[in-house]
């Protein structure tokens, strides 16, 4: 399958890796919970979006640097948002979308979609998803297009509705 083990202590059954070795590495620059972390082309992987302890959305960015074990701060999100999904389209570029953010004193279901620009570090409107959603999947297809699936709409309800997104040719 081209995956290796990374020690000599694991076990494998049918291929699959039964043993992990975890070490620690560099602290976040700031607490995050429900954002999404994304492999980018050139090794480095972004952290975007966050919700803090208290419940309240962020915009902010950072890159973990593998070689060095670092984390760097990059541009801000256009929107404040978590529960949302993160996905490497073909072109290197991140396409985020969907999520949660505060309204007031209420909590907001998103449609909005933005694009992050490896190269410049800064973030682009993406056009708006058809359906609000949070805690949804999120896959780049073969084509090219993103297949956006289910996840939540206001309330907590479970949507079962799904769509296709691309970028203009």
């Amino acid at each position: 399958m081209g995956f290796h083990a990374p020690d000599s202590n694991t076990v494998s059954s049918d291929n699959a890796l039964a043993t992990w070795i975890w070490r620690a590495t560099a602290d976040l620059n700031i607490a995050r919970g429900n954002h999404t972390a994304t492999l980018l082309q050139n090794g480095m992987v972004l952290v975007a979006g966050r919700e803090d302890s208290s419940g309240n959305a962020s915009a902010s960015a950072e890159l973990y640097d593998p070689a060095s074990g670092t984390w760097t701060v990059t541009g801000s999100l256009n929107t404040e948002r978590f529960v949302h999904t993160a996905t490497l389209l073909q072109n290197g570029m991140v396409l985020v979308a969907g999520g949660l953010r505060q309204c007031d004193i209420f909590t907001c279901v998103l449609r909005s979609a933005e694009l992050y620009d490896p190269a410049a570090g800064t973030w682009i409107a993406a056009g708006s998803l058809s359906q609000e959603r949070y805690a949804h999947t999120a896959i780049l297809l073969q084509n090219g297009n993103v297949l956006v699936a289910g996840g939540l709409r206001e309330n907590a309800v479970a949507l079962a509705s799904a769509e296709l997104g691309h970028g203009r040719r």
